[in-house]
């Protein structure tokens, strides 16, 4: 398994994050990589490879409901 890191805004530093969903099944993703993250020391939510320019307005809406 692959490590990410990224700057937590909420800790200051760079930490290690963790995908919301195992790869391959999030329901809110039509490829079913999910883009939701959070970092594994504060819980901080992050959005990684997400495009929002991709989604009409009313999928944009029914993706916000789905993040955790």
């Amino acid at each position: 398994m692959i490590q990410v890191i990224r700057h937590c805004p909420d800790c200051g530093w760079d930490r290690l994050v963790g995908q919301y969903h195992a790869a391959g099944t999030c329901p809110g993703a039509p490829d079913g990589d999910c883009p939701e993250w959070s970092c594994t020391d504060c819980g901080a939510a992050f959005l990684i490879g997400f495009d929002s320019s991709l989604h009409a307005p009313p999928q944009a809406l029914e993706l916000r409901d789905l993040v955790a």
